[in-house]
């Protein structure tokens, strides 16, 4: 029974790191359509100084929103996918030291806080809803309809986001 067990574990090691370089390819071809309109993406570098302030010490707020929205965490240079219908959002989280990917599905006017720094989004909604950001007293800061691709933002000047 024992030369039967090792001769499986030496089956399996050779078949994984013969298969290994073909699951790399596949994960480093990053943006593709995966099942139900989902985009692969791959989340940005952690902004500069992000280490240094979670080093200091400094007392560090996550950044929220209302009403709530599916999220998720990603480290920097990670991959995480964006669905057809979405307009999904990354802000630096210094709480995790990794970026918040917020996924705005469903119609709303969501208010932000302590979205700060610089973040990117995409626009993968469907039809040709406008989405707009909003400064402080309510004035628009950007419209835009879906866009394939993705877009940097400021988010220090942005208080809420309308996603239709």
């Amino acid at each position: 029974m024992r030369k039967h067990r090792s001769t499986i574990g030496a089956l399996g090691a050779l078949s994984i790191v013969l298969l290994a370089p073909f699951v790399g390819t596949a994960q480093a071809a990053a943006p593709a359509d995966r099942g139900a309109g989902e985009r692969i993406l791959t989340a940005p570098a952690a902004p500069e100084g992000a280490e240094s302030a979670t080093a200091r010490g400094a007392a560090a707020v996550a950044p929220t929103l209302s009403p709530g929205a599916d999220y998720q965490h990603v480290a920097p240079g990670g991959t995480f996918g964006c669905k057809a219908g979405n307009l999904c959002a990354s802000v630096w989280d210094p709480t995790k030291s990794k970026w918040k990917i917020y996924f705005l599905y469903t119609c709303n006017r969501y208010y932000l806080s302590n979205w700060e720094g610089t973040g990117q989004y995409w626009n993968r909604q469907t039809g040709t809803p406008t989405s707009t950001f909003y400064g402080q007293s309510g004035n628009t800061i950007k419209s835009f309809k879906p866009f394939s691709g993705k877009r940097d933002q400021s988010w220090s000047p942005v208080w809420s986001i309308r996603n239709c």
